[in-house]
């Protein structure tokens, strides 16, 4: 077990080795719709993808989570695999967002055994899906499209 700050220190580590291995900039945030995100996640338990919309009308959050699920065909068949889609997601602060994600169980950011394997499944996921979003971002950033 670790303490507090061996494990910020660990966690530290664990991205600056990340960005070594693959050195180059994610879209993440800069998405060019609000509260519309791409994200990492690893913990003790799992390693993830993910693709959050926490924008605060619902209507709009549901017709981006909508757009998204109407092109789910087209991302599973040739970008990624596995996606988990939820509309109605609820974190652990109680706020309900939208969210899409792929993940890897059994895999532990305080392994350091494992973090080539988390390095390559975060590229391989987060690479696919942005080449997604380049390709149908328009489509997904224009409200006045329905699906």
């Amino acid at each position: 077990m670790y303490s507090k700050e061996e494990a910020q220190r660990l966690k530290r580590e664990f991205w600056i080795e990340f960005a070594e291995k693959y050195p180059r900039k994610w879209i993440l945030y800069d998405t060019k719709i609000k509260d519309f995100s791409f994200k990492f996640f690893a913990d003790n338990k799992k390693a993830q993808v993910l693709i959050d919309i926490e924008h605060r009308d619902d209507e709009k959050r549901i017709i981006y989570f909508e757009k998204l699920e109407s092109l789910k065909s087209i991302l599973e068949d040739d970008f990624v695999k596995d996606l988990v889609f939820e509309k109605n997601f609820t974190l652990e602060s109680g706020k309900i967002i939208s969210r899409i994600w792929v993940e890897k169980l059994q895999l532990s950011i305080s392994n350091r055994n494992h973090w080539n394997e988390i390095f390559d499944f975060f590229f391989e996921n987060m690479n696919a899906l942005e080449m997604f979003y380049w390709e149908y971002g328009d489509y997904i950033r224009d409200l006045e499209t329905n699906t």
